[in-house]
């Protein structure tokens, strides 16, 4: 395990772990709820540009340390500095790191547990796929303090309704982990105790796939949804085109007609 540390007091704020192409990241301010201070911020920049240089790594687990996933900005941080130009800074900040997360070539699991609030539910939606503990809680509360979660809402109104995430924005109250399922922020809840058997599957099902076209599909799957449908199938079809020429396509549809199991090239 090797740690990204703080700049400021030298703790390890991002814990990594590695095995054989799965990578977990851990939020590592337990005694804060794992709040996303400008070190944490920076910390997991730092750790997904790293990652984002890594064509061995297959797939990447975000998890965290102590009773809770992340609470947030830190709140206590953010009120000692009552400037414009700081509090514009410190969510472009925040919005690159989310943003980061999609860039990556290759899938990213949230595994929740305990509560993901404010910028911690934005983590959650930011990532492409999240499995959560049955006792997890969800909210952008943001309002109950006089702040709208504006930077929240982004990622949040892309995963559920509008009408519900407005719901959460204005009101600021808590949903369980079924209901962020059944809304969509949330692919599945399982048993606490078995979060970590259920994204260790959902990370084994993953990298069971040609890595070539997880890559591929990662980055049309984001940018589809960008664009009008008639372009949006002009540029997936292109892309699926690309796929086909690949070794790992002809490999696979080559195993699936000779009743095999495909070996995929390696990244």
């Amino acid at each position: 395990m090797t740690a990204i540390p703080d700049t400021q007091d030298n703790a390890p704020l991002v814990l990594r772990e590695e095995h054989d192409g799965l990578v977990t990241l851990r939020l590592n301010r337990p005694l804060q709820f794992n709040a996303l201070s400008e070190a944490m911020l920076a910390a997991l920049q730092e750790a997904f540009d790293t990652i984002a240089q890594q064509p061995h790594v297959r797939c990447v687990v975000l998890a965290a340390e102590g009773k809770a996933f992340c609470a947030g900005h830190d709140l206590r941080q953010m009120q000692a500095t009552r400037q414009l130009d700081y509090y514009q800074t410190l969510f472009a900040q925040c919005s690159r790191v989310m943003q980061a997360i999609q860039a990556l070539p290759v899938p990213v699991i949230a595994r929740v547990h305990g509560i993901a609030t404010a910028a911690g539910c934005q983590l959650v939606a930011s990532c492409d796929l999240a499995v959560a503990g049955a006792s997890a809680r969800f909210a952008v509360s943001g309002i109950n303090v006089g702040l709208f979660c504006a930077t929240p809402s982004v990622a949040l109104s892309r995963n559920v309704s509008p009408k519900r995430a407005f719901d959460m924005l204005v009101t600021g109250r808590f949903i369980d982990a079924d209901t962020a399922a059944d809304w969509g922020l949330v692919n599945e809840t399982v048993a606490d105790t078995a979060l970590d058997e259920a994204v260790a599957r959902l990370a084994q099902q993953i990298m069971a796939k040609s890595p070539t076209a997880i890559r591929y599909g990662k980055a049309m799957f984001y940018r589809q949804r960008q664009l009008p449908l008639d372009d949006a199938y002009a540029y997936a079809g292109d892309v699926m085109a690309r796929n086909m020429m690949e070794e790992d396509a002809n490999e696979g549809v080559s195993a699936f007609l000779e009743k095999r199991t495909p070996s995929w090239a390696r990244p």
